[in-house]
This record gives structure tokens, C-alpha cells and sequence, in this order.
């Protein structure tokens, strides 16, 4: 992992675990007032109780996240005290899918969300390569709700730096074998890193967002500015072709394909989590009520092409496949 500038580890962790503990002890002593205000204040905007919702899932999360701290916490004294590393890693593991189930599970029935899966059996056994769309944070627990906790299959993550503040992914993400990311440094250092996930993998997998960032049309304005800037004709028609996802980024999923060859790729295009995009969309009643539409397909190592500008051309192919998925959800066509 690269740690870059900022504080050390243990100042952030003393921070970071700090902050999350008085929270949640702050917003469950404050619910017995604060939620009958919001469900006041939701019967006068008749928004469907978002302003309950959300406060219940904020108490919900933080008592995760104090719970997931606290069994991290534990597992890292095991280390300290010299306990067998692959069995900590074992019980690492099985928390982190816990964790990620009840966090995904409650926020589905605060919500009255839908979970629509297609594609389900194509994720099979491991190794394997996860190539995800990246929609908002939350997209994040799909992976563990739907490849990790049914199948068993351990995953290696792509996370961007500024995850470390999270202190359950600082701890449980530190113990697993994972690479938090600085984004647009684009560094060999930070590709390399990327790559090294790759290294014998077992039945395990490596899962990375090829977009490196949300989805946002000014994101998408931005890159297209700078491409015609650039005169890459070719990069333009690329972009124009994704209308609801940013084009894949080179250097880690390349980097991936090299290092995992004979390694099988299993994309995943989903919508549903845009309103989720921040704070204030849940505060506006975005995800009430939405059905998360998830679909998998996967790509056979001997299908994917050698050279790396083929590879370039392969991988913008299969995400037109992922761009075509959601544009066809946002049409209101399922099919």
C-alpha cells in the first residue's frame, strides 16, 4: 500500500477511530430526540419519512462501523500476540462479509430498495479479475454481498487513499491483501502496486473500478475537453460512445491483464446506487423505494487478446457492454 503524505497510521487510526466512536455514541444518545423531530418534519414535507430513514440508517452504520473497529481491533492484538496469521486472515475475512451484509441488508430495508441480480452464475470459483462501474460509494458492498459472502472468494481491492480515514477499511483493509490507491498520481510506483495484486492468487480475485472515479457528466466533459484538445480522434469516439459511464482508465486494468495472465475477467454493470451519490441525494429521497439492477458476465482468459493496444480496444468493447446495461436501466428499458 502506498501511505504517501499526510499523518501517520497511527495518528490517523487514533483520529479516524476516535471520531466514529463519539459519533455513534452521539447519535444514538440524541435519537430518543432528534428521530421524532424527523418524522415530524417528514409528515410536513410528505417525502416518503427520508429524513427518519436516513437518521436510522446513519445509527445503523455507525454501530457498524464501531463493531467492525472493535473486531479489527481485536484481530490486530491476535497478530501482536503471534497467533497464527492465516487463521487471523480467515476470521478477517468471514467480518468483513459480515459486515458488509448487514450494513447492504439494512440500508435495502430502510429503504425499501430491490436487489435485481442477472448473470449471478457466471461468477463461478476464482482466480479471477472484477472489473466493476463505479457509481457512488455504496457500490462498493456489492461486491462483498454478491461475489465474496455467497461464493466464498476472497477479493483483493483497488481503493482510492483517501479510504484510510475509513478506519474498518484502514484495519480490515491492512490485514487482507489490498492497494489503496493516490489517484491521478498514475505513478509506476502506484501501477505496480495495482499489479502485484495479481501475484498468485490462488482462488482468490482482485477487484478494481476501471473508471477510477463516479460517474459525473462533467467528469465526462472534462475528458472530452481534454481529449480534442490533444487531437485524439479516436479517444473522442470512445468517449462519446459511453454516455453513462467515464471510459476506462489504462494503467491498472492493463496492468492486471498482464500480470493475471490466464486469469478470467467477470464484469460488473449495475444501477440503482446513483442516489446514493452523496449525503444530501439521500436527504432528497433518491434511493426510496429504487431496485439496484446488478448484471455479471465473464470473459474466459482465452478470449482476451495479447498485445496491449488490442487490449485497449477489448476492454473499451466490454465497457460499451457496461455503458449499454445502464443506459438501457435509465431508458426504462430492463431488458
Amino acid at each position: 500500500m502506498s501511505e504517501g503524505s499526510g499523518p501517520s497510521p497511527l495518528v490517523r487510526r487514533s483520529l479516524s477511530c476516535s471520531f466514529v466512536v463519539l459519533a455513534c455514541a452521539f447519535v444514538w444518545a440524541a435519537a430518543p430526540v432528534l428521530l421524532p423531530l424527523a418524522l415530524l418534519v417528514d409528515l410536513g414535507i410528505r417525502r416518503r419519512f427520508v429524513l427518519a430513514r436516513t437518521y436510522v440508517m446513519v445509527m445503523v452504520a455507525l454501530i457498524c462501523e464501531s463493531v467492525g473497529v472493535a473486531v479489527a481491533l481485536t484481530l490486530e492484538l491476535a497478530l501482536a500476540l503471534g497467533v497464527d496469521r492465516q487463521r487471523v486472515l480467515a476470521r478477517s475475512f468471514q467480518i468483513q462479509c459480515l459486515w458488509v451484509a448487514a450494513l447492504a441488508r439494512s440500508a435495502f430495508a430502510i429503504f425499501s430498495v430491490r436487489l435485481e441480480v442477472e448473470g449471478a452464475e457466471a461468477i463461478g470459483d476464482g482466480p479471477l479479475l472484477v472489473f466493476m462501474r463505479h457509481a457512488s460509494t455504496a457500490d462498493a458492498l456489492l461486491p462483498g454481498l454478491l461475489i465474496s459472502g455467497p461464493r466464498g472468494i476472497v477479493l483483493r481491492y483497488v481503493l482510492k487513499h483517501e479510504l484510510l480515514w475509513d478506519p474498518c477499511l484502514d484495519l480490515v483493509g491492512n490485514q487482507l491483501e489490498n492497494y489503496f490507491v493516490q489517484r491521478g498520481v498514475g505513478s509506476e510506483q502506484e501501477i505496480e502496486g495495482v499489479a502485484r495484486l495479481a501475484d498468485n492468487l490462488g482462488r482468490e480475485g482482485v477487484l478494481i473500478y476501471p473508471e477510477g472515479t463516479r460517474f459525473g457528466l462533467r467528469k465526462r466533459a472534462r475528458i472530452l475537453e481534454k481529449l480534442e484538445a490533444a487531437g485524439d480522434e479516436r479517444g473522442v469516439a470512445q468517449v462519446r460512445a459511453l454516455t453513462h459511464v467515464l471510459p476506462p482508465r489504462h494503467g491498472g486494468p492493463l496492468a492486471l491483464l498482464e500480470r493475471g495472465r490466464g486469469v478470467d475477467v467477470l464484469f460488473c454493470a449495475h444501477t440503482g446506487l446513483e442516489g446514493t451519490v452523496s449525503f444530501a441525494s439521500l436527504l432528497r429521497g433518491q434511493l426510496i423505494g429504487t431496485v439496484i439492477r446488478v448484471r455479471f458476465w465473464r470473459v474466459p482468459a482465452r478470449e482476451i487478446p495479447e498485445g496491449r493496444d488490442d487490449r485497449i480496444v477489448w476492454l473499451h468493447g466490454q465497457w460499451e457492454q457496461v455503458n449499454g446495461f445502464v443506459a438501457a436501466q435509465d431508458s426504462g428499458d430492463g431488458s
